[in-house]
């Protein structure tokens, strides 16, 4: 998956010691599109030293239930940028030294989640989508950031 030019890649590289990831991991994407409405995925992956990866834990968001699943549904206007707050996702995982810890970004992830047409309509009924082009900002103005919870060792 790493090496498809749709999702975003963040490994550490072989960490030197290992560490403890134990509680939440808080995701906020600073985002874009030209879209109406789209989906943003986020997976927590550990890469074993030969190269197979392993899903930790992995969340999805909505982008017009941005401001909750119990408000009115929110569109997207192309040229602005948006913040999404993911729910939270829990784990406890040790990451061995040689080992590393990847984020991967992106905009689907079906069959494991229902499919977005990005059309702003109800998915279900419809046969027609749109490609959207989306961004992830990072920057001061947009300091889309992910924080785990590391255990420090006695």
């Amino acid at each position: 998956m790493e090496a498809r030019d749709d999702i975003l890649v963040y490994s550490t590289g072989p960490l030197k010691e290992g560490i403890e990831v134990t509680g939440s991991v808080d995701v906020t994407l600073y985002v874009s599109s030209d879209a109406k409405d789209t989906d943003f995925t986020v997976k927590l992956i550990e890469v074993m030293p030969g190269g197979t990866a392993y899903n930790i834990d992995e969340n999805i968001q909505r982008v017009r239930y941005r401001d909750g699943y119990d408000k009115p549904p929110v569109w997207m206007e192309k040229d602005k940028v948006y913040k999404v707050t993911f729910q939270p996702m829990e784990t406890s995982n040790y990451f061995a030294p040689g080992h590393e810890l990847r984020i991967e970004v992106s905009s689907s992830n079906f069959p494991r989640y229902d499919r977005n047409l990005n059309t702003g309509g109800n998915n279900y009924d419809e046969s027609a989508g749109v490609v959207a082009h989306n961004q992830v900002h990072h920057s001061t103005q947009y300091p889309s950031n992910i924080t785990l919870s590391v255990v420090k060792n006695k």
